[in-house]
């Protein structure tokens, strides 16, 4: 068939059966009979030759008769004349099957039937020669994606019997199709003779008819389909008041219990410009993509973003929209006066011909030239010969947008008037069944940001500045701990790196706060006072939450290596009980020498402190995993969806709205600071009260281990634990150790504390430059074989000298301690409440170090305890980054899990290292 969509009989055969498509039986017509009926059901005999269909043809304005009056086929066709005398005025229909009334122009005209010369015959109208008719259009249709320009067959028939009828008559439906023509040429303004030319020339001509309801582009009898050129004239359209026209819509939207629904009703023309009826867009009217009515109807559900996409055959197309219709679009609303009234909504065609004085003048809304009507596929402009055949190019709305905006400051749900946009795809056709063309469609709401833009930026500067700050004070107490006051290209790089972490945490407090103020206040809201931002919109959002990762990142890889470099030691305070025979080597003789001291304490300390390390004040594991099971098992994730529901489940049947990375970074991170929250408190509150307290046991053992430890996390400023035993010996038996713990119960000794009298164990320390040079002296030594010497591949002398240096450090720290070195003495006293508060000391040990008390056991800064905020924001971060990349939460849990084994199994194994050959402590020791 012409369509190419299913098969026919070829002339001089007819139809013996005929299934549809290809399923189709023909045979040949006898001799004598060589046409064939209109329905190709029989043959029969023609007197006046046959069409290149084979079937039976008559002249003009007579009709084809093949059947009796009682429906008998006649052996041989006839063709009956219609009387065109002024007592009939008939003539043959368009199908040539019967006699009626010739149209009223040539009646009007000649007083006949007839439309001859010098009358003007087009389009099946009559027009006399002494009409002022318009000028003759230009039948053609550009295609601009395909760079063609074809002459259309239909409006070759129709273009200028439309507009002449529409000039001279204001024929309704004559203008209404020179309008649909002016549409499917895309509303140029390129030429003065085509479709919109013409529309154009009748429009400025016909002010005399008026306007429809006060709307000044809207003339009588007219179609709406410009809203006019001037400059600046779409941002009143879409933006004014009430004073000039056009404005506010007084639509008050509320979602508490239930949705509520834009009500969308278009007003529908064929392409001769008949009205066909009002449809209400629920159902699909406007979503070429199909899908069931619950999805598609969640389209007009105020504050859902929706978005639909699919890709659809020509063959399809060619089969569903055989005859393109045409929209004018209205919103149905309360009017002030409580009326229901309809708002015009405006289309922005993005295929629009602009004129040149529209040409390159950017997306900038005074630049738009809005348009009213709009139709979904075009069919018939694109048939460059007969109207029965198959076009040779077709135009599809490839894309629909429809975008509300919320009015500035409403707490009602006042918005502006609606916008539709729409661009079209021109499509050759070639192949129907393996062509195809994508399309959308899509309702946005958006709101304007730039008050929001505004806050964030100026929170932004004012937390920056204070970051700025911060950091200075931070660089400050740095350079007083490491006992340096030249500032040198250290130090501009430490104060970078304080600056990175800082700068992350304003980062993150500004993301963290806006994405629960969305998730909040649009879930929330009783009455429509905010909408989401448009994905576009938040490009900014991410670009902040990737400047906090990666800031954050950096404070985190710096925090790393300070905590495998930190210089610690263990002191031995057990002295020698009883002496013993000892052989000396080479001189065949023994004798006595003090009895050794015990190292399996200090192991067992070290190991301690290794295990430690890696220890955080939550579970990483159930932290992940609550996380993730509360947003995808509780459903938590699903109120990161672009839609006013604040329910945690969603029905396979309803239409589930677009994600929002504002959302999704907003539940998430809200979720991870809960949890965290919670776990913090539980392991504070309960766990470590009354389950295991690991810091306090560590120091007890110390107590009881008889050993204290001596760090220094910067040159000249550390941490230590006094762990002397106030028994004076811990490497006893198990008699006498308990018979210690029984004493201590009973209060029957001293306090554990460093002073007389005091319990306090964990201090600060400020060291003198005079102290920590001897210090490293001694630990030049101990460092210098890297580790315990091996029997297989060391000297005697190099482990004499370790052994001899550790020994030479434990008697130096312990009786630095007991105030030995008068030249290196040390003085303790109480932090003031605003040193505690800047992290600095304002004291400078010159001649005397400080020690400063510290019931906060600060001293877990070198682990990862003591830095939880840090550790928690990164993988917080982490988390998000790989979720915005991913949008998926199992994916972002999975590799947060991973990277923490990875940067705990890094942080165990250097620090392991570094442990060994700060201590002396064999590795093998630490498991």
């Amino acid at each position: 068939s012409s369509s190419g969509t299913s098969c026919v009989c070829e002339p001089g055969y007819r139809m013996v059966s005929n299934n549809g498509g290809s399923s189709v039986i023909c045979e040949k017509c006898p001799e004598n009979m060589t046409g064939v009926t209109q329905d190709g059901w029989n043959c029969i005999t023609c007197p006046k030759g046959l069409t290149s269909e084979g079937k039976c043809k008559c002249l003009n304005n007579e009709i084809l008769v093949e059947r009796s009056i009682d429906g008998i086929l006649l052996d041989e066709a006839l063709c009956v004349h219609c009387n065109g005398s002024e007592q009939s005025f008939s003539a043959s229909d368009a199908s040539g099957n019967r006699c009626v009334r010739c149209e009223q122009t040539f009646i009007n005209v000649s007083k006949s039937c007839d439309c001859s010369s010098p009358n003007i015959l087009t389009g099946g109208l009559c027009f006399s020669a002494s009409d002022s008719l318009p000028v003759k259009g230009v039948a053609t249709v550009r295609f601009g994606q395909l760079g063609i320009t074809l002459t259309s067959a239909w409006f070759l028939k129709n273009l200028q019997s439309s507009a002449s009828a529409c000039w001279l008559y204001s024929n309704l439906t004559a203008c209404q199709a020179l309008g649909n023509m002016c549409v499917m040429n895309m509303n140029s303004l390129s030429s003065s003779t085509d479709a919109c030319g013409l529309f154009q020339y009748i429009y400025v001509n016909t002010a005399r008819l008026g306007i429809v309801h006060s709307i000044n582009f809207w003339r009588h009898n007219l179609p709406w389909l410009y809203y006019g050129e001037q400059p600046g004239l779409a941002s009143q359209v879409l933006e004014a008041n009430h004073k000039v026209g056009v404005g506010f819509i007084g639509f008050f939207i509320f979602f508490h219990h239930q949705d509520v629904k834009l009500q969308f009703i278009a007003a529908s023309f064929d392409a001769a410009g008949n009205f066909l009826k009002w449809q209400n867009l629920e159902g699909g009217i406007l979503q070429l993509c199909p899908d069931t009515p619950t999805k598609l109807n969640a389209a007009y559900v105020f504050g859902t973003t929706y978005q639909q996409s699919c890709k659809i055959s020509v063959s399809k197309i060619l089969l569903d929209f055989d005859n393109p219709i045409f929209y004018d679009l209205f919103l149905e609303y309360i009017a002030d006066n409580g009326k229901q009234s309809l708002w015009a909504v405006p289309v922005l065609n993005l295929n629009l011909q602009y004129s040149e004085m529209f040409v390159n003048q950017g997306s900038n809304m005074n630049n738009w030239l809005l348009t009213r009507r709009f139709f979904l596929v075009d069919t018939l402009s694109g048939k460059d010969n007969d109207l029965g055949k198959r076009p040779r190019v077709i135009r599809v709305a490839s894309k629909i947008t429809i975008s509300i905006r919320l009015a500035s400051h409403t707490r009602k749900g006042t918005i502006y008037p609606p916008l539709l946009t729409v661009a079209y795809t021109d499509v050759l056709v070639q192949n129907p069944e393996t062509e195809s063309v994508v399309v959308s469609f899509s309702v946005n709401y958006e709101m304007n940001q730039s008050e929001a833009q505004i806050q964030t930026n100026i929170t932004l500067g004012v937390l920056g500045g204070l970051a700025v700050l911060w950091s200075l004070l931070k660089t400050a107490g740095w350079k007083r701990r490491t006992g340096s006051s030249i500032i040198d290209l250290q130090t501009i790089l430490k104060f970078l790196l304080f600056y990175a972490g800082d700068l992350a945490n304003v980062f993150f407090v500004i993301t963290v706060g806006t994405g629960i103020y969305w998730l909040v206040f649009f879930k929330a809201q009783q009455f429509v006072s905010v909408l989401l931002p448009l994905p576009s919109q938040e490009e900014d959002f991410v670009t902040y939450i990737a400047c906090a990762f990666s800031l954050k990142a950096l404070q985190f890889l710096q925090l790393l290596f300070s905590q495998l470099t930190i210089d610690i030691f263990f002191i031995d305070w057990e002295r020698p009980r009883g002496k013993v025979l000892k052989a000396v080597e080479g001189e065949g003789v023994t004798k006595s020498a003090p009895a050794p001291v015990s190292i399996w304490r200090t192991y067992f300390i070290a190991n301690e402190w290794n295990e430690m390390q890696t220890m955080r004040k939550i579970n990483p594991l159930f932290q992940v995993l609550a996380v993730l099971f509360f947003l995808e098992v509780v459903g938590f994730s699903n109120l990161a969806l672009m839609d006013s529901s604040s329910s945690l489940t969603r029905s396979s049947e309803s239409y589930i709205a677009p994600w929002s990375r504002i959302l999704r970074f907003g539940v998430s991170a809200a979720l991870w600071l809960a949890i965290a929250f919670l776990q913090v408190i539980f392991f504070s509150v309960f766990y470590e009260r009354f389950v295991e307290d690991k810091i306090s046991q560590f120091i007890d053992l110390c107590s009881l281990s008889n050993i204290s430890v001596f760090l220094l996390s910067h040159i000249c400023f550390g941490y230590y634990i006094h762990g002397r035993s106030v028994h004076g010996h811990a490497d006893t038996n198990m008699e006498e150790m308990n018979m210690n713990l029984k004493r201590e119960a009973e209060n029957l000794c001293s306090q554990r504390g460093l002073l007389p009298n005091t319990d306090i164990q964990t201090f600060q320390i400020s060291i003198s430059r005079k102290m920590r040079m001897h210090y490293d002296r001694i630990h030049e030594a101990i460092t210098r074989k890297r580790g315990p010497a091996r029997l297989l591949d060391s000297s005697a002398n190099a482990f004499e000298q370790s052994t001899r240096a550790y020994n030479t450090m434990n008697k130096f720290l312990s009786s630095f301690i007991d105030h030995v070195h008068k030249e290196m003495d040390y003085i303790v006293k109480d932090k003031l409440l605003l040193e505690r508060i800047l992290g600095m000391e304002f004291m400078e040990p010159i001649e005397k170090s400080v020690f400063y008390t510290d019931e906060r056991q600060s001293f877990t800064d070198v682990l990862y305890y003591g830095n939880e905020t840090t550790l928690l924001i990164f993988d917080i971060l982490f988390f998000s980054i790989v979720d915005l990349a991913s949008q998926s939460f199992v994916l972002a849990a999975i590799l947060t899990y991973l990277q923490q084994e990875i940067f705990s199994f890094i942080r165990n194994t250097l620090g392991r290292k570094n442990l060994a050959s700060k201590t002396l402590v064999d590795e093998r020791f630490l498991i």
